[in-house]
């Protein structure tokens, strides 16, 4: 019988605060993905996106374009890689763009598993 590996997903995190950026990749690597950080959107448009399963975890609040703007620059470009938003007390306007951009709010602070049950639920489509 061929055994097939399965690759693991991967897991884009853009946050500009290197210690939460380093925290979450430890959580997230725990929980069986492989994870590539970068700290802010201007960054992520730069860069080569995973090829395989994967999901884009973007703080909101980051100097310069926002995730969000990040986000929304990588739609106008067809990437429809899953993304999660995160950020603190987002308004109704914020809430109707998230939802606008294809993507799901996670709330601050991140409590329980609500980022890895995002994430899993992103993957699934």
């Amino acid at each position: 019988m061929l055994n097939r590996v399965h690759p693991r997903p991967t897991v884009l995190l853009v946050d500009d605060d290197a210690a939460l950026r380093a925290a979450l990749k430890f959580n997230l690597e725990i929980e069986g993905f492989d994870v590539e950080t970068c700290e802010s959107g201007e960054a992520l448009l730069l860069r080569s996106l995973p090829a395989g399963p994967a999901c884009m975890v973007l703080d909101y609040n980051l100097p310069g374009i926002t995730g969000l703007e990040a986000l929304v620059q990588l739609r106008d470009r067809q990437v429809d890689i899953p993304a999660l938003i995160i950020t603190s007390t987002p308004s109704l306007h914020v809430r109707e763009r998230i939802r606008a951009a294809g993507a799901r709010l996670i709330e601050k602070p991140l409590l329980g598993d609500a980022l890895v049950g995002g994430i899993h639920d992103a993957l699934k489509g």
